[in-house]
Order: C-alpha cells, then sequence, then structure tokens
C-alpha cells in the first residue's frame, strides 16, 4: 500500500486562503446592483466578429442599467468590459492566477478587479452577483461555467436566471447533441431543459430577452443568497 504524505498545517492555511477570497469578493462585490456575467474565449482576437458582437451586447446591456461581470483577461472578456467601460457602466473583472495567462483587461473599474487563486470562488461570484447569463463562444472554462449555471437551476440551488447562447455557428451542434442524445437517446434530462438556452446572433434579442425576464419577475432581480 502507498503511504499518504501530508504537509503539516497545509490545510489550515489553505482554508484561511479560500476564505480570505470569499470575504473580499463579498465586499467588494456586495453593492454592485443587477449584473450580467458574460462568458468566453480569451483567445478571441479583436479583429474577430464576436468580439465585436460581445462588445455591442455589454453596450446594450448597460445602456439598460446593468452591470457587466467578465473573467477579466483578454478576449470576449475585454470585449464584454470594453463595451461597458464605454457605456460609463459598472464594469468587474474576476481574474485567476493561471501559470500561462497572467494578464487583466484595462476596461475593469479599479475597485472591481479582483484576484482569484482558486477556480471555485471565481464562479461563487460569478453566479452569486449575477441576475443573468451570456455565454459567446469559448473553450472548455466557457463550457464549464455555463454547464455550472444550468446545473445549479435544474437542482434548485439558484433561483431560475436567464442565459442566453449568443452565437448559431458555434452553439447549434452542441443543443442538438444535448436534445438528440442527452434528452431523445438516453432521457437524461426534461424537454423544458432545452427552453433554458436560446442560442441567437441578435444583440437585440439578448437584451429584450433578459429585460423581459424581469418584467416577470421584478422581485428576482437580486443576489443569489443561497450561493
Amino acid at each position: 500500500m502507498k503511504k499518504w504524505t501530508t504537509i503539516k498545517g497545509e490545510n489550515a492555511w489553505t482554508m484561511f486562503k479560500i476564505m480570505a477570497e470569499f470575504v473580499d469578493g463579498f465586499e467588494k462585490l456586495n453593492q454592485l446592483g443587477p449584473c450580467i456575467s458574460i462568458f468566453g474565449s480569451a483567445r478571441t482576437k479583436a479583429d474577430n466578429p464576436y468580439y465585436k458582437l460581445t462588445t455591442e451586447v455589454a453596450k446594450r446591456l448597460t445602456q439598460e442599467g446593468y452591470g457587466i461581470i467578465t473573467g477579466g483577461g483578454p478576449g470576449i472578456m475585454e470585449a464584454a468590459n470594453k463595451g461597458a467601460y464605454e457605456e460609463g457602466g459598472l464594469s468587474v473583472g474576476l481574474n485567476i492566477t493561471l501559470p500561462f495567462e497572467k494578464f487583466y483587461n484595462p476596461y475593469i473599474d479599479a475597485d472591481k478587479n479582483l484576484d482569484h487563486r482558486f477556480f471555485f470562488v471565481r464562479k461563487v461570484m460569478f453566479v452569486k452577483y449575477a441576475q443573468g447569463f451570456v455565454v459567446m463562444p469559448g473553450g472548455f472554462g466557457t463550457l464549464d461555467e455555463l454547464f455550472e449555471v444550468l446545473t445549479l437551476m435544474q437542482t434548485k440551488k439558484i433561483s431560475e436566471v436567464p442565459v442566453v447562447l449568443v452565437g448559431s455557428e458555434f452553439w447549434t451542434g452542441l443543443k442538438t447533441w444535448i436534445k438528440e442524445v442527452m434528452l431523445d437517446k438516453f432521457s437524461n434530462i426534461n424537454a423544458s431543459d432545452l427552453d433554458i438556452i436560446p442560442i441567437t446572433d441578435d444583440p437585440e434579442f439578448v437584451v429584450k430577452y433578459i429585460v423581459e425576464f424581469y418584467n416577470q419577475k421584478p422581485n428576482e432581480l437580486s443576489p443569489n443568497l443561497d450561493i
């Protein structure tokens, strides 16, 4: 049997580091007001159509009174923060320390630029302080964030919130697979679960979908207190 080696005091110090990240995030974000988290790839360049589309979506949401929360990095995250910044809106960045990426974009409000060591703490902040989610094309991290939100809604751990997938070329194949395999073949989800992930290429649809959602449920425009 292999011997398990422990490092004295490591678990205790890790706990304190985790607690410190939560406290810092709660203190800085607790007074934000209504926000939308925008997820997407850090690899998307400024001349990419989805970069420009993200900026437009963020601008329109800012005009409707929403702050914008991103992962704070380049690509889609930069585009979203840029849209909020250019409209004079609230622009939040939840950065993560990575060995290959130590960069945050210049469009984040100075007092709303948070650094995280732990992915799970960062995801709590994304979900707790957002009243909706716009998901642009991205990689594994984007999919992780999307399915985290969908799982929390499906299991009633958070209130239902609007989620919009932007980019039909990117998302249609995934949604088709979810329907044909997860739903039709294996019955691992309910048919109604497909209704909560609309796909669009139109920034105006994104805004209308979120605004109409809260016009019908005005009392739910608040942080997810159970997170």
